[in-house]
């Protein structure tokens, strides 16, 4: 019997779900409550994250639908605007978005794992990047049944979670409101809205991942709008869940800074030891992310290795048909991100570059239209969902770039050898 090449609506579900319910949703609401000490207003900005990133997941659907292969962003600005802008997402997706993410991802789980193993987070960083990179070498069937039973082990924790509250003593709680207070407003408005605001889009980053395997996935046409749609929603109701079970249990102090929001919320429900065990099944529901990333990332370079003939060996398949060059590369060099980067660095630097490239692919729906008459899904409410997608990120940019212009360079140092590269492959290309 021949071996399954495609994934299942079922596994572009989970693949969504994971890659959304990571360390962003576990770790960002320490940073978040020193400048909105409100519980109305983080739930706020909860909600406004979930909004853009259903508008960009009804935007995308039609994107990918229309267009029908693999490889995400990379596919879609090099086929509506200029390939060279393609490439520079693609090389910004493989440099810092995938890499970069699978990189944060790996320091939580070696973070969250501390309290139970106390083994370098470094060491168990790189252990879980390369344990979860082999699983995927060994094809479709194994990577998506991988997929869909740490998924589950997630959401089961998850589910748990929210629950416990309900069983613990009332004066462990935070006596915390979500109702409107005086000066809510201001902090509605204020700079360190739009900057908390950068958290929340890297902890809903992942919305367009079924996107990424478009050519891989079963009957795309349909189940690649219900995946990504159906797996973006569900991610809202389980944040602004969860994080109003954070600020149910802990308090502002308790939870300023830290970025394993997990682990504390655990250790005040059940005790010191109970909390240890699990900080061990947080490490292993973080999995599900990372195994997620394994997945979409290598197809970006798989469709470069399959466009431009100097990179074709990153569209080299091994015996499981799976891109197995891209893989490792992918692999390593997360690994070296582990080890010279810190993680609230690398969720600054990830979200506002991914977050350009997606602000242009959305804005690209208005020139897809013009040149595509047929379109399989049309955005429902067109054109409210790219405007609002368009605005609330463009703002969120522009603050952050306020607050902190050296990401402005960080950004243009990585794009410029993707610009080499770029033209070292498109000569060979041309010429071909």
């Amino acid at each position: 019997m021949e071996a399954p090449t495609k994934y299942t609506l079922t596994v572009g579900i989970t693949l969504v779900i994971a890659n959304m319910i990571g360390t962003g949703v576990f770790t960002s609401l320490g940073f978040q409550v020193g400048p909105l000490p409100s519980g109305f207003v983080i739930i706020t900005l909860w909600t406004l994250g979930g909004v853009v990133a259903l508008c960009g997941a009804l935007t995308y659907a039609e994107i990918a639908t229309t267009l029908q292969r693999s490889g995400g962003e990379y596919l879609y600005l090099g086929k509506i605007f200029h390939p060279l802008l393609g490439f520079l997402s693609g090389w910004m997706s493989t440099a810092v978005g995938f890499a970069g993410a699978i990189s944060a991802v790996a320091l939580a789980i070696g973070s969250y794992s501390f309290e139970l193993f106390h083994l370098p987070e470094k060491l168990v960083a790189t252990t879980a990047i390369l344990l979860i990179s082999g699983v995927h070498l060994m094809g479709v069937k194994t990577g998506g049944a991988a997929q869909n039973v740490l998924t589950s082990l997630k959401l089961f924790l998850i589910t748990f979670f929210c629950i416990a509250p309900f069983f613990a003593n009332e004066t462990s709680l935070s006596g915390i409101t979500f109702l409107p207070q005086s000066g809510d407003l201001e902090l509605l408005l204020s700079p360190g809205f739009a900057v908390s605001l950068v958290f929340v889009v890297y902890a809903y980053t992942g919305w367009n991942a079924a996107a990424y395997i478009a050519g891989n996935l079963e009957n795309p046409v349909k189940n690649l709008p219900r995946a990504l749609l159906i797996g973006t929603a569900v991610v809202v109701i389980v944040y602004l869940a969860l994080n109003s079970m954070f600020l149910y249990v802990a308090t502002y102090h308790e939870l300023d800074g830290q970025s394993d929001i997990g682990n504390v919320v655990a250790i005040k429900l059940f005790g010191p030891e109970i909390g240890k065990i699990f900080s061990g099944l947080f490490s292993m529901a973080l999995l599900s992310t990372l195994s997620a990333m394994t997945i979409a990332g290598p197809r970006v370079m798989e469709a470069m290795g399959e466009d431009y003939p100097r990179l074709k060996p990153l569209s080299a398949a091994n015996r499981n048909n799976m891109p197995w060059i891209a893989i490792l590369i992918q692999a390593a060099w997360s690994v070296f991100l582990v080890m010279v980067s810190s993680f609230k660095e690398i969720i600054q630097y990830i979200s506002i570059c991914l977050s350009i490239f997606s602000l242009l692919t959305v804005i690209g729906i208005f020139f897809l239209r013009k040149r595509f008459a047929d379109r399989p899904f049309r955005t429902p409410l067109y054109p409210l969902p790219p405007l609002i997608f368009i605005v609330v990120t463009g703002w969120m940019i522009y603050y952050m770039f306020r607050e902190d212009p050296k990401i402005i360079f960080y950004s243009l140092a990585t794009i410029v050898p993707g610009l080499i590269l770029y033209y070292f492959s498109a000569a060979k290309k041309q010429a071909t």
